[in-house]
């Protein structure tokens, strides 16, 4: 339940953040234009997966996951306040800032401490997790229905304000039930003087870093620091390039690996890649296509104009109506040894989320006529989307767990949530390539991120048995 709220303000706010960049001044919104809004877009989803690093190191090292889920509640909480607040951008990108910091904190450790639940493993933590990703999608899809339902009645902030509801929610209600968790996710305070000498040199370190955050922050509203968001999306996403290549490398030279450890850690870097692609495309939801719903889609139903936010809720209902089914196939197709292998499922995946654009061109090319679409283009190329996402998405974790050379296996996880972040990153970058203002060039956009999407997909397809050969048995 605290998950599902927690989504509640996460999915609302992703519903609404790019139509309230790029909404006039004189109604609520800052004006800015396409390429700038996508990429603070892209920024914030990024940063909100980057965080999980710190925020899971935070927990195992000072907190334990139980604080950690309270701290980071109680910062989703002040941030979405902040955002609520009708003052102007300095106050909204802090309110950013600590919502990040916020999810930094509470989303790892909050899956964690399911696991620490089901410490006997198996079917029960399965189910235990299903329950778990039951409440993340039931949070998803009411979220992207209320926020944007709240931002078009009363206004822009009465969105953020309802996320903040739904935060408030969450930790109250995590308070007043934890004591279930019993031991899962709580941290002893060390007694030995060695050991608080350590924790106070750590917290001494984390204190460092947010006053390091907070002076920087400091000068960027002062005006003392200039940042274009464009240029910074683009340079994070080459720092998380390099970083990544760097690792790989490191991998694969120097960290003393076997010839089979190599030979898998090959294959992590085949689904890594694949798994940017993937969301770079699939994250176009939240930018490039959230704005295709409120400009260029006939929204009517009587007197009712359907918000442009309630289309990211499908994905959501979709997920929650065709998993178990996925879930039956992959199990069905397992008895007969007909089981895709991961690197299959990563170009199915990459295959269906190209098909879904290619919807897209059909609907961009009525457009481009000068039409405004029905809701049933989009509401395909989600169905397309979400199926590609069930192909790839509850594959990956497990994979990497399984091919990661067991002494790193911490790495590679936080290695692979990098491909996550990088596949965001780019997403807002894609869709600031799209102008509202030549939209007959907004076939040709859309079909060039099918074509990336299916010739990624066929040839990964194609290698896929070769890719699977290389993980030596694991699959």
């Amino acid at each position: 339940m605290t998950e599902m709220w927690e989504r509640f303000t996460y999915y609302g706010m992703r519903g609404i953040l790019i139509l309230f960049l790029v909404d006039a001044v004189a109604t609520g919104g800052f004006g800015l234009d396409d390429r700038k809004a996508t990429a603070i877009y892209g920024l914030y989803t990024t940063a909100t997966y980057l965080m999980a690093l710190p925020g899971g190191w935070l927990a195992d090292r000072l907190l334990g996951a139980q604080r950690a889920v309270v701290w980071g509640a109680a910062l989703i909480l002040a941030g979405n306040t902040l955002l609520a607040i009708p003052a102007g951008p300095t106050l909204f990108y802090i309110g950013c800032l600590v919502v990040v910091l916020g999810v930094g904190l509470l989303k790892p450790n909050i899956s964690a401490m399911v696991a620490q639940l089901y410490p006997e493993g198996g079917a029960a933590r399965d189910a235990g997790f299903t329950l778990f990703y039951l409440g993340i999608n039931v949070g998803a899809l009411i979220g992207s229905l209320a926020t944007p339902w709240l931002a078009q009645q009363y206004g822009w902030r009465a969105g953020f304000a309802g996320a903040a509801v739904a935060m408030a929610l969450g930790l109250a209600q995590f308070l007043l039930t934890r004591h279930h968790l019993g031991d899962a996710g709580k941290r002893s305070r060390p007694t030995h003087p060695v050991l608080i000498a350590a924790d106070q040199r750590q917290w001494s370190g984390v204190l460092a870093v947010l006053g390091a955050v907070a002076v920087v922050t400091t000068l960027i509203a002062a005006g003392v620091i200039t940042l274009d968001p464009t240029h910074v999306a683009r340079w994070t996403a080459v720092a998380i390039l390099t970083v990544t290549v760097g690792y790989f490398f490191y991998l694969l030279t120097f960290a003393g690996l076997d010839r089979t450890e190599r030979r898998r850690v090959l294959v992590v870097l085949a689904l890594f890649i694949s798994s940017a692609l993937f969301w770079a495309g699939y994250e176009q939801a939240g930018s490039s296509l959230n704005l295709f719903a409120e400009r260029f889609t006939d929204r009517l139903v009587g007197d009712f104009e359907i918000p442009a936010g309630w289309f990211q809720a499908p994905s959501a209902l979709y997920i929650l109506l065709f998993a178990p089914a996925f879930s039956a196939l992959w199990i069905h197709l397992g008895r007969r040894n007909l089981d895709p292998s991961a690197p299959a499922k990563f170009a199915l995946g990459l295959l269906l989320l190209g098909l879904g654009f290619v919807v897209m061109v059909g609907a961009a090319t009525v457009v481009a006529s000068g039409q405004l679409v029905g809701p049933q283009w989009l509401l395909l190329a989600y169905l397309l989307h979400c199926f590609g996402e069930l192909c790839l998405s509850p594959v990956g974790l497990s994979s990497v767990t399984k091919l990661a050379p067991p002494r790193l296996v911490g790495q590679m996880m936080g290695l692979w949530f990098l491909a996550t972040s990088l596949g965001l990153l780019l997403a807002g970058l894609i869709a600031g390539e799209f102008d509202a203002q030549d939209v007959a060039s907004m076939p040709g956009q859309y079909l060039k991120i099918a074509l990336v999407s299916l010739v990624s997909g066929a040839f990964l397809l194609l290698i896929a048995s070769r890719v699977q050969r290389l993980a030596g048995g694991v699959r």
